[in-house]
């Protein structure tokens, strides 16, 4: 029952965030959104909201996504890994290449910026060393949260036999057709004059299908055509969409907010998640750790409100070591990258604080009305929502900048 109070003030919290999002600068116009958030704070109201933030922050931080990447020599299991994660052959701590089986036991492949988001490169099963009989023991099933099957040309009776098995124990797989650009490539040169890019891809996906429903049982299999080089393209926005639905909310935010900006979609989806995450981060910042500003009825945790303000920059690409990763694969000096972004986390931080100054006016025409503590904590709570709110929508901005600079060297 105290669950289901605390989800239900939850759920009134974040209606009433959602009145801020439409508010000026001037937190004047916040009036009557704050004088029902301290309603809701009466009665205990508060610290079970501020409890269930705290709570839903915490596991945030500590969720692990853990991705199997298996499949036949050659396959491009490396060069998958190694676009999921925004990396190139080259970069420091990319998965190795090779015509040749480079995978002789499971590696692991920490994304560069999330190292809770783990990648593994798993010999495929039936590589010598790995017999399908202790296969799934060998490379230790039960730790990874789904499967990733690649193959370059065919599915092999081994790869259906593995998703069977995964399927069996109750974990998700998805196929991947790798390397369709190569396919494409060659089908053009073979007949220019006949060459149709949407008639190759249907070939190429019921080849695929065909080859698998003879051997799975399951109802027709679905099938991604992707190619490394071109995240964007083909199948692998739908493999996205797939994933966001498969995985629990915690999983499909890390697995989201990791990769690398391959579409506009892709950054609007994660400016729309951080949005959600945002009143959990300023409540927290306003009720615990908070500290007081020198002069001011107001407080928050400054530490914790730096910390969010630099995620954004990695969540985006935006920080220094993603953008020279990012200037060496388009081959242009990072300052050119560098010269579009307008938001500065140094210069957000210090609005937090004017904006602030500016809430203290309110305080003083709410204090006759509401505990003075509980004032200063819920004007800390609205003003560094809508400085984070705004800095989100600069940093989402800046993101597409980058990606259209990128698009004028491709």
């Amino acid at each position: 029952e105290k669950m289901t109070q605390r989800k239900s003030l939850s759920r009134e919290m974040e209606s009433l965030v959602d009145q801020i999002n439409d508010l000026g600068l001037n937190p004047i116009n916040y009036y009557n959104v704050i004088k029902k958030i301290i309603e809701l704070f009466k009665d205990g109201g508060k610290d079970e909201i501020v409890s269930e933030a705290a709570e839903d922050l915490k596991a945030w931080e500590d969720t692990e996504l853990t991705i199997a990447v298996t499949g036949d020599t050659g396959a491009g299991k490396s060069s998958f890994i190694n676009a999921i994660r925004g990396l190139r052959p080259n970069d420091n701590n990319a998965a190795p290449i090779g015509v040749t089986e480079t995978t002789q036991k499971p590696g692991a492949y920490p994304h560069p910026n999330f190292p809770n988001v783990m990648c593994w490169d798993l010999p495929g099963i039936g590589t010598p060393g790995f017999p399908p009989g202790t296969y799934l023991e060998q490379v230790n099933f039960s730790c990874y949260d789904f499967f990733i099957i690649v193959c370059s040309k065919r599915f092999r009776t081994c790869d259906v036999h593995l998703a069977q098995e995964i399927q069996t124990m109750g974990k998700k797989f998805y196929f991947i057709r790798s390397k369709v650009d190569e396919d494409l490539s060659n089908a053009k040169k073979a007949d220019p004059e006949k060459y149709s890019e949407e008639q190759v891809l249907k070939e190429i996906r019921d080849d695929c299908k065909q080859n698998l429903e003879k051997h799975l049982e399951s109802s027709s299999p679905q099938i991604f055509l992707t190619s490394c080089w071109d995240l964007d393209k083909y199948d692998f926005p739908l493999l996205l969409e797939t994933l966001e639905k498969d995985l629990s909310s915690l999983k499909r935010l890390a697995f989201l907010l990791s990769l690398p900006n391959i579409s506009p979609e892709v950054i609007q989806k994660k400016k729309d998640a951080l949005k959600k995450q945002l009143w959990k981060i300023s409540l927290v910042s306003a009720f615990v750790n908070a500290v007081p500003f020198a002069g001011l009825s107001l407080c928050c945790d400054i530490a914790l409100i730096s910390k969010t303000i630099t995620d954004f920059f990695k969540h985006f690409g935006l920080d220094d070591g993603s953008l020279a990763r990012l200037a060496r694969q388009v081959k242009k000096p990072i300052e050119e990258l560098k010269a579009v972004i307008q938001s500065s986390p140094e210069k957000y931080i210090h609005k937090n604080v004017l904006v602030k100054e500016y809430a203290s006016e309110l305080g003083e025409m709410l204090e006759d009305l509401f505990p003075r503590k509980v004032v200063s904590g819920v004007l800390s709570f609205v003003t560094t929502y809508w400085t984070l709110y705004k800095f989100l929508d600069k940093v989402a901005e800046d993101a597409k900048r980058v990606y259209m600079k990128v698009l004028e060297h491709v």
